[in-house]
């Protein structure tokens, strides 16, 4: 597999960042089996492929709280996440506020 194959991968990744079956239907169009797909991945990023996944998702639906004003929900699953509580917990995690905190933030800063 070439670096040109894993770019091809990223960018299907980004266009298909709300799939649920991203990772068997990425395997499929790029040629390979999920498990090369993902070991692959792995080598030429440094991260596997649902770490890769979750951090895109998560960093596309912080966005869309900055930038919109959208439904805390319905950002959560547009963005893959299985609910609220879900997407709540992995921001807190990463980047230590709740979705409605970092709204509030937002809006402050306007």
């Amino acid at each position: 597999m070439s670096s040109k194959t894993v770019e091809k991968m990223i960018e299907w990744l980004d266009d298909n960042i709300t799939n649920s079956q991203a990772s068997p239907q990425m395997a499929s169009f790029v040629g390979y089996s999920e498990y090369y797909v993902s070991a692959k991945f792995h080598d030429y990023t440094g991260i596997t492929f649902k770490e890769y996944l979750a951090k895109r998702r998560l960093s596309t639906a912080a966005e869309s709280l900055k930038s919109t004003d959208s439904r805390i929900i319905d950002i959560a699953l547009d963005c893959g996440f299985s609910s609220t509580e879900a997407f709540s917990r992995a921001l807190s995690k990463e980047y230590g506020c709740s979705p409605k905190k970092s709204r509030i933030k937002k809006r402050a800063k306007r």
